[in-house]
Formats: C-alpha cells, sequence, structure tokens
C-alpha cells in the first residue's frame, strides 16, 4: 500500500470513529467564502470582522483535519477537498432551515400526526367536512381517521390511541369535551306508520309503541340518559329487539319490527322506507372528546378549526 493510500485509510477511519464537532455557524462562513472566493467581501456579507472569519474557518479545518480553501497573492481558491465539501455544507444548512421550519409548525400545531375517531353514527356525514378542513388549513397534519364504536372509541382515548374523537355525550368523567353542533331528536318510524306525517310529537305518544333500541352493554351511560327520558315522559319502552349500530335499527324499523329514536342526521344514513319525525324539546350534541392530558398546540389547533367549521357550517346537513 502507498504512502498516500495508507494516509487516505487512516483519514476515513479517524473521520468513521472520531466524530468531527462542526458548529452551523463554520459551514455558513464556509460557503461565504466558497461563493465569494475572498474573505474580504465574504465577512462583508456575514457583517463579520475579517480576522474572526479567518479563525473560524481556520478551526473548521482544524477539525475536519484538510484544507478547504488557498489563500495567496492570487486570491482564495477551493481545494479538491472544499469543492466536494461545498455542496455537502449546503446541504446541511438548507436541512437545518427545514428542521427549524418544521419545529416552528409543530410548535404552532401546524404540522405532526392526529389519530382521530368519529362515532360510527356521525362518521358518515361530519367526517368528510371535516377532513377537508384539517387537509386544507393544516397541509403540514398527517391525518388517520377511525370510524369507531362509541366503547373503543372512549377506551382509545383514555390509552392514548385517539388524540381526539368525535362522538356524542355523556361519555365518562375522566374526558373533556367541547359541544361542536346541536341538532333534533327525532322518532323513527315506519314509512306507513300513522304518526309518519307529523310535524312533531311528544315522546309520550310513542308509549304504546314497540321499540328497537341497542343493547343496553354497548354504552351505559347512554340507556342510563334514555332511561331518565322515557321515564320523564311517563313510560318504559317495550323493548322487541335490539341491534348495534344506527344501520340495524333503520333497517329494523323499515321492516316494521318497531320504531326508535335517534338524532336527525341518522337520515344521511337511510332514507327509504322509514320517516324521521322530530320529538318536542329532544335534542342531541355532537362534542369533540379528548383526554386531558392532551394539551400540544396541533391538539389545540385541531379543537380551533373545528369550532370555527361548527360556527360557518352546518355538520349535520348530511342529514
Amino acid at each position: 500500500m502507498t504512502r498516500t493510500a495508507t494516509a487516505n485509510t487512516a483519514f476515513r477511519q479517524r473521520l468513521q470513529f472520531q466524530p468531527v464537532t462542526v458548529e452551523l455557524r463554520q459551514l455558513r462562513y464556509f460557503v461565504a467564502v466558497a461563493e465569494h472566493l475572498s474573505f474580504t467581501r465574504a465577512a462583508a456579507h456575514l457583517h463579520i470582522a475579517q480576522q474572526s472569519l479567518s479563525q473560524q474557518i481556520g478551526t473548521l479545518e482544524r477539525r475536519l483535519g484538510i484544507r478547504l480553501l488557498d489563500r495567496d497573492t492570487r486570491g482564495t481558491r477551493l481545494t479538491p477537498a472544499g469543492k466536494a465539501f461545498l455542496p455537502e455544507a449546503r446541504n446541511v444548512l438548507a436541512l437545518t432551515e427545514v428542521a427549524i421550519a418544521v419545529a416552528h409548525r409543530a410548535a404552532t400545531g401546524e404540522a405532526g400526526h392526529l389519530e382521530l375517531a368519529f362515532l360510527s353514527s356521525t362518521a358518515n356525514y361530519m367526517l368528510p367536512p371535516i377532513v377537508r378542513a384539517i387537509r386544507q388549513q393544516l397541509p403540514g397534519v398527517t391525518l388517520a381517521t377511525h370510524d369507531t364504536p362509541i366503547a373503543e372509541l372512549v377506551a382509545g382515548l383514555r390509552d392514548g390511541r385517539y388524540d381526539a374523537a368525535l362522538t356524542r355525550p355523556p361519555l365518562v368523567p375522566d374526558l373533556l369535551t367541547a359541544t361542536i353542533t346541536t341538532e333534533p331528536v327525532c322518532a323513527v318510524l315506519p314509512a306507513g306508520h300513522p304518526l309518519a306525517t307529523r310535524g312533531d310529537l311528544r315522546l309520550a305518544e310513542l308509549a304504546d309503541e314497540d321499540w328497537v333500541l341497542t343493547p343496553r352493554e354497548s354504552w351505559p351511560p347512554w340507556h342510563q340518559k334514555y332511561d331518565q327520558d322515557f321515564a320523564a315522559a311517563g313510560f318504559a319502552p317495550r323493548v322487541v329487539q335490539r341491534a348495534a349500530g344506527v344501520s340495524n335499527l333503520l333497517g329494523l324499523v323499515a321492516a316494521g319490527v318497531g320504531v326508535t329514536r335517534l338524532a336527525r342526521s341518522a337520515r344521511s344514513i337511510r332514507r327509504s322506507g322509514v320517516a324521521f319525525v322530530p320529538i318536542t324539546d329532544d335534542h342531541a350534541d355532537t362534542v369533540i372528546a379528548w383526554h386531558p392530558a392532551r394539551t400540544d398546540p396541533i391538539h389545540r389547533r385541531l379543537q380551533s378549526l373545528v369550532a370555527e367549521l361548527a360556527a360557518h357550517t352546518e355538520l349535520t346537513d348530511g342529514g
């Protein structure tokens, strides 16, 4: 092996096993000198003293163990090593600028990742406008959406799988919520039902009907609220069948098995074979829910965006 090859091998080994500490300002100074090919002009461009510039370039070369620039009476020139180093130094500085910009966007909630859950019964009509708004207003945010039953949605918020969720109360005490929309609750009747053409009705008028409802174990807080509402209307519903999911309930109503009670926006799931009649003084909220530990900027931006969207868009229009 020649002396030059041995020296090159030793140099590569030194770089490989002994990390070199280089400051970003030294890279900026080197690039400035390389572009101006003059320490005097580079110092003026950088607004620093020429002596300080020369010292920093000297420090950079000593740390690298190579000469990057030659200076003599003919001027300043890049060495072969300097020519090879220049584009890489530019790349490092460019990537640094990108990293800084990304950090600023993350600090203001304009970049990051969101796992957003939608209650299954709201996803059909609420997911498209919210996802569209996030993509348009927060292009630096990557978004994953989940059409989720209520029990899994709540569990996902609690264990951190989901950052936030669009759902309906009541939930559980350890989750925070903010109301996004409020809409009428309707009696859902078979299309030919005697009350199907009414403009509205009282819940008590359905006391003698057969009912189809979701299983009580699907989400006990909801069913406790249902029990209170039915008791206030003066009856306990005669439940002839229970089925998970709004689509199944609507199918059973269309088949004439019984009646049920749903938010008006459920019309977006099924419009044939059933009639939606508003129940007097009965309303349903949709909320954005999150765990109290979620205080990061991207989460605050999400809440603000959804609230702004709800203020100017009828998010239950699917119904």
